[in-house]
């Protein structure tokens, strides 16, 4: 007997298994910001968000403020509070005293592109009409775009915004999105420290990548250029040696540790010779380079006026400033840029992704396999697979352009709890027709086609490639094994491209049971033996209990060295008497222990094959090759589960769980099978079978 089912949509089912593990009932529906407002309005009192409270908490979670806050409504600031003066702009945003300059170097790229602007920013927002002290903001969160309502109060020291504000007193829409984005993440102190990158991405759901300017592309201008084209965001900083080092200033007006922005490139004249020119602004709103092509500096008189004014070259320190690129290669270190996904773009645009996303986890014993360097469990970890159908039109060599990004999710949000970015990386090999997941054996001969440049503790790791058409494996990892995290795997493309997930097939190949014998005396000589065997034990009514069943089991393996088992738990025999009791009686009969001794042969041998190091019992990563010896090809979703339910605290399994998780497992596909008549892989009960179903196995 033997049947195979494929996960519907991949990944997308495990996700929603992931988030509904553990919860009982139906979560209410929240409230949505206009129920909210309107109910605010019908009472005629202003929004006190429960979540997000205007205490310490929300500030600090390590802790407390150098001076005690005050939390003010903007009503209680300005006499004439507005949401957005004029339009939102990059000038609109300043830091107060909150190390958080990587989200407002993102905030100020954010500008620059209305639509997203808008996407993040509802812009119908007002303190005039239809007020109730409550707003929104959207972000996007590991694939999935979240409205964060929030309320009005913020922060204030004698009667001014402490964090991040306008340079008018009057607006407020920036300082608003910063408590929105501390609430997303739990609180202010969250969001100390972290990559221009992450807060990118949380705008637009785009992909990040990372270019080290020491070691640039010699195209990188114009793949600057293209981005921008593009709609992507940019940011650059310098890196620093030591922690005394963060926000330096250097003899050129540049802040070392610090979040920049880039807000523009253009190549002009300059004495007859072209000029390559970038844009760069400090999110603190002041101190600028002061180098060539800085406000003021010589260079600008040599070029034309129109191109003086196009650039809008008024000097004064607002924090922006131009520099040669070639200056801005030789003083930063890093280039971010966020490439938008095709649902960010605007329809007519030329340049477009193709994206496949799929969740997953690490987890102890199942799924956390560690970097390469851990070759017996390297191979445990999640794996993926991209058929490259395709090379691109613009590409003379024949191959595909691709990125791939692997982001593990949550660790901001569970700072407070201790949680770290874990070092992550990933590796692409060519893949194996037929194979549902590669094993142990094919990483041992196998280079990688590609991989990550490196393993590094930040949110998102990802690298473009360019590889010939054909089927590849991705396969995302921490760099030790047994780290547990939640990760979210992107692929974006220049053309279409097929993708899977393996190793979520589930299924099972079941011997069918032997045909009983038509009589004793047709019986082999072995048969025989047993059946005498058998009388001994069973007693007058014939019938092995499960508590002579667990005698027999005790009795036998006791005296089998290889085995660690000396005394089988109670409830591995029942779970057998029910799986192999066909006729509802107390015990098992002569034909159905017959069976069950067959199988216990078999599932002895699955066990010992994976007891690499005699020690009687197998390892948790070990328990997929275990199954699949025992005939049961499951995915990593039902792996974990397993390893929670039938591993001890050191991820051991003995034989006497190994052959309880045999027996469930048979017991299930079984009772399903009976259950599928018509054979679609899709069952319908009522409570009564359902409770009748489970509590049997």
């Amino acid at each position: 007997m033997s049947y195979v089912f494929r996960s519907v949509n991949g990944g997308s089912q495990k996700k929603k298994a992931v988030k509904d593990r553990g919860t009982l009932g139906i979560k209410a529906r929240k409230p949505t910001y206009q129920e909210l407002k309107q109910l605010c309005l019908q009472q005629g009192v202003l929004y006190e968000d429960p979540e997000f409270p205007a205490d310490e908490l929300s500030l600090f979670y390590s802790e407390k403020p150098p001076v005690t806050f005050e939390w003010k409504r903007p009503k209680e600031i300005s006499s004439d509070p507005k949401f957005i003066i004029d339009g939102a702009s990059r000038t609109d945003i300043c830091q107060g005293d909150l190390g958080d300059c990587w989200f407002l170097a993102a905030v100020a790229s954010l500008t620059l592109n209305q639509k997203i602007m808008a996407q993040v920013v509802p812009l119908d927002q007002t303190f005039d009409r239809n007020y109730a002290g409550i707003f929104h903001f959207r972000f996007w969160q590991y694939n999935e775009w979240v409205d964060i309502i929030i309320d009005d109060r913020l922060p204030t020291f004698r009667n001014r915004l402490v964090l991040l504000h306008s340079a008018s007193n009057d607006e407020f829409w920036s300082a608003l999105l910063e408590k929105a984005y501390a609430k997303l993440y739990g609180s202010y102190e969250s969001l100390k420290g972290g990559s221009t990158l992450e807060a990118m991405e949380d705008f637009t759901g785009g992909m990040g990548e990372t270019f080290d300017l020491k070691d640039a592309p010699p195209q990188l201008y114009n793949l600057i250029q293209k981005a921008v084209k593009r709609g992507s965001m940019l940011g650059c900083s310098i890196d620093i040696s030591s922690a005394a080092e963060t926000e330096a200033r250097t003899t050129t007006g540049l802040v070392k540790g610090h979040a920049y922005s880039i807000t523009g490139v253009e190549q002009v004249n300059s004495r007859g010779r072209p000029a390559q020119l970038i844009r760069v602004r400090n999110p603190w709103g002041q101190v600028e380079w002061n180098g060539p092509w800085s406000d003021n500096s010589p260079e600008w008189k040599t070029v034309d006026p129109s191109d003086y004014r196009r650039l809008n070259m008024i000097s004064k320190d607002d924090g922006e400033f131009w520099m040669a690129f070639d200056d801005f290669k030789r003083h930063y270190d890093k280039l971010e840029v966020c490439n938008l996904t095709p649902d960010s773009l605007d329809e007519d645009t030329f340049h477009k992704w193709a994206v496949a996303t799929f969740e997953g986890s690490w987890m102890k014993g199942c799924t956390a396999g560690g970097c390469r360097n851990f070759q017996d469990t390297f191979w445990i970890n999640p794996q993926y697979k991209i058929k490259l159908l395709e090379a691109d039109e613009e590409q003379q060599d024949g191959e595909c352009s691709f990125m791939v990004a692997v982001m593990q999710k949550n660790r901001r949000k569970l700072r407070k709890e201790g949680a770290t970015l874990l070092t992550i990386g990933f590796a692409i090999y060519q893949a194996e027709n037929g194979i549902d997941h590669l094993p142990k054996e094919f990483f041992r001969f196998n280079a990688s086609k590609a991989k990550s440049k490196t393993y590094i503790n930040i949110r998102e790791n990802s690298q473009r490639f360019k590889l010939p058409p054909g089927e590849y494996v991705i396969v995302p990892t921490t760099f030790q094994p047994e780290e547990e995290a939640d990760f979210l795997i992107r692929i974006f493309s220049e053309k279409e491209t097929e993708n899977l997930e393996l190793g979520d097939k589930i299924g099972a190949d079941i011997p069918e049971p032997p045909k009983p014998t038509a009589s004793p005396k047709e019986e082999s000589q072995e048969e025989k033996q047993f059946r005498a065997l058998f009388q001994q034990i069973a007693g007058k009514d014939l019938e092995i209990s499960a508590h002579e069943l667990q005698g027999i089991l005790n009795s036998v393996f006791s005296r089998q060295k290889e085995m660690a088992t000396s005394s089988f738990d109670i409830e591995t025999c029942r779970s057998i008497v029910s799986l192999y009791n066909k006729n509802n009686a107390g015990g098992l009969g002569f034909d159905e222990f017959k069976i069950f001794w067959s199988r216990v042969k078999q599932w002895k041998t699955a066990f010992l094959r994976c007891d690499h190091d005699q020690s009687r019992t197998i390892s948790a990563h070990e328990l997929r090759t275990a199954v699949n010896n025992a005939g049961f090809q499951l995915n990593n979703m039902l792996l974990q589960l397993l390893v929670i339910r039938y591993a001890d605290a050191n991820l051991q399994i003995d034989f006497d769980n190994f052959l309880r998780c045999m027996v469930r497992l048979e017991t299930s596909f079984r009772s399903f099978k009976s259950c599928d008549t018509r054979q679609t892989g899709e069952v319908t009960l009522n409570l009564m079978q359902w409770l009748y179903l489970t509590m049997d196995i």
